[in-house]
């Protein structure tokens, strides 16, 4: 078996990325509890909030943590493949510090996408150039 489709990495951001996905569905059940809206957001202008913190992780993480795996899987320099983790992760944070309430500033919002963004357009560029590396030669 090539031992570079064995992911040592990409799985442990994952698992992190996981852990804070799961604190986000949380946040959601508690605003849910304290608004008494079981579906919907009721016009709970921090329920939708927190709808929306969590359905834009949901939304933004799985691609990029598949481009990161790709880019791991078809053996792409360890240290590339931290970077774009720890860019992902970083990206995620501050999008959720810059939205998480309304006086949040919106700097670590447009910060956190501009990281996401990064990590997915790197990602994808380094799927392509691997690929390209493989196939000449």
């Amino acid at each position: 078996m090539d031992p570079t489709l064995i992911l040592t990495i990409t799985p442990v951001y994952a698992a992190l990325l996981a852990l804070f996905y799961l604190r986000l569905s949380i946040r959601v059940i508690k605003q849910r509890r304290s608004a008494k809206v079981s579906v919907g957001d009721g016009g709970n202008p921090d329920l939708t909030r927190a709808m929306r913190v969590h359905a834009n992780f949901a939304e933004y993480t799985p691609l990029a943590l598949l481009l990161i795996a790709f880019n791991e899987a078809l053996g792409a320099p360890v240290l590339a493949v931290h970077v774009l983790c720890l860019m992902l992760v970083a990206g995620r944070v501050l999008h959720f510090l810059g939205i998480r309430t309304a006086e949040a500033p919106m700097k670590y919002r447009r910060n956190g996408m501009m990281l996401t963004f990064a990590t997915l357009f790197l990602g994808a560029l380094g799927i392509l150039a691997l690929t390209v590396l493989r196939v000449m030669g």
